[in-house]
């Protein structure tokens, strides 16, 4: 994501990949949450639905959270979009997007050494000729929870790993198997097997017959370390087996993952030229977080990286990935730690905490917050006295209309920060002319707009806004504060930009 993002920035960009070849393991089952919204804004979405073999994303009527269900059904835009598309699918799209934009891609190249001297990094690595070193200007560390490169740079990665072994599965449904309409199933010599999570004394189970599928979950502590060894249906069903105690008949493989959770972060994603994304620089105790978190830490530092090595950007601006990214990093580990609890609680008190949180669910503002901070549109900023969605993400709901409304599908496809202007303001326009190049300057016409004019970053965060009520001084003076924030305080010789 990080290579294919600066290569649209015209940034040269080499990806090292430890691998010599993909993984075929589809630990993550799909794209959710704002990098959907990320993605519409950009033009590429329909990139990822043909990857995945499908129409769109799709508003899923409930979604797991720590042992409950969430029904979102109840929400005519519900803040949680799914597309499905498996991880194998998903990196062979990735590269794709990298490679066509000019990255090169080694794989089985390992970096084994980093040392910042002289404003470059340099870096030493092991290929399958042997070593060899090269010198570059930055350095991102994508590589995962045990990044090599974090120990190298010297950054702490403070949390807890759980001792739990989960294991996830899709399978095909077995003749003495019926899959009932409501996600349970209806298994012979055994009998009704309720849908969604079951606690018990040696771990959690939980199951879904949907779709003709059958999808099974079980974590349970384990001393034992599988490192990457592949699982299988024998493992799953001893698993089920010491967990709810019954032996559930099992299919074919469909999709089968094994894997640990930890709540970690490091103290910081910038040391020097040395930065960190994705699970290098945070890991949170719940699925369906991870891919979202880290394609949305890359969008936010792209732009920055390419600021700074295209000479434009202002001398902090590198600072601000670590800040905020750190911050939604927080929020994400705060939702995914409470789940924690809820799946873990056994006995009447988890069961009375499920039920409690189950309850408040049902009206529809604590549903919406508990769906932000699935989505990631919840990162942490603070409240803004400009305006509330100043700090925020720009999302359908944010501009208030329909989602994947093709007005806006493409808006922010030059990678540059956009004004969006929806109330026919040519003083606005003409200051965000002044930064030349580096503003994209849309009209449109929303009915009520959400405000006048929107100043929105690659990144889809929303760095300033103002309504008819803001005074026009007033309005003009914010304007250049942000954009001298983002874009430095020279503005640039003013020319056209593309609508």
């Amino acid at each position: 994501m990080l290579a294919g993002e600066l290569g649209q920035a015209g940034v040269r960009t080499l990806l090292l990949e430890r691998r010599a070849e993909p993984s075929e393991v589809a630990k993550a089952g799909g794209l959710a949450g704002q990098i959907l919204e990320l993605l519409h804004f950009r033009g590429e979405l329909d990139r990822f639905c043909e990857a995945g073999g499908s129409k769109g994303p799709e508003a899923v009527p409930s979604l797991p959270f720590g042992g409950l269900q969430l029904d979102f059904s109840q929400i005519p835009d519900p803040p949680m979009q799914v597309l499905r598309l498996p991880q194998p699918q998903l990196e062979a799209a990735l590269a794709d997007r990298a490679s066509e934009r000019g990255s090169e891609i080694r794989r089985g190249h390992e970096v084994i050494g980093l040392q910042q001297q002289d404003g470059v990094v340099k870096v030493e690595v092991r290929g399958p000729q042997g070593r060899y070193e090269m010198a570059t200007q930055f350095v991102v560390g994508c590589d995962g929870g045990r990044s090599r490169v974090r120990d190298l740079a010297g950054i702490p990665f403070r949390g807890t790993s759980l001792p739990e072994i989960e294991r996830l599965a899709s399978v095909t449904v077995p003749e003495s198997v019926t899959l009932l309409d409501d996600g349970g199933l209806q298994v012979d010599g055994i009998g009704r097997i309720p849908f969604g999570y079951t606690a018990t004394e040696r771990g959690v189970f939980a199951c879904s017959g949907l779709e003709g599928r059958l999808s099974v979950y079980t974590a349970e502590v384990e001393a034992r370390e599988y490192d990457d060894a592949p699982m299988t249906i024998a493992e799953l069903s001893a698993s089920v087996n010491r967990v709810l105690g019954v032996d559930l008949p099992l299919g074919e493989p469909l999709r089968m993952t094994r894997f640990g959770y930890s709540a970690k972060q490091a103290d910081t994603y910038r040391h020097g030229r040395i930065f960190l994304a994705g699970d290098a620089a945070h890991l949170f105790p719940a699925g369906g977080v991870a891919v979202n978190a880290g394609m949305l830490d890359a969008a936010n530092l792209a732009w920055k990286l390419a600021g700074t090595i295209h000479g434009w950007a202002p001398p902090d601006l590198l600072d601000t990935y670590s800040d905020e990214r750190r911050a939604a990093a927080e929020r994400t580990l705060l939702h995914t730690r409470a789940q924690v609890a809820l799946r873990r609680g056994y006995g009447p008190d988890g069961d009375a905490l499920r039920a409690l949180v189950l309850e408040l669910t049902a009206d529809e503002q604590p549903l919406r917050r508990l769906g932000a901070l699935m989505a990631g549109t919840d990162a942490g900023a603070p409240k803004s006295q400009v305006h509330p969605l100043v700090g925020t993400f720009l999302t359908s709901r944010a501009l208030s209309v329909q989602q994947g409304d093709p007005r806006f599908a493409g808006m922010l496809r030059t990678g540059r920060l956009v004004l969006l202007d929806l109330a026919d303001r040519p003083d606005l326009r003409e200051l965000a002319g002044r930064w030349g190049e580096h503003v994209d300057v849309i009209r449109a016409t929303i009915d009520p707009p959400p405000a006048d004019a929107l100043l929105i970053r690659p990144d889809t965060h929303i760095a300033w806004a103002a309504t008819s009520q803001t005074a026009v001084q007033t309005a003009l003076r914010t304007l250049r504060e942000a954009l001298s924030t983002w874009l430095g305080t020279r503005p640039h010789q003013r020319t056209e930009s593309p609508a």
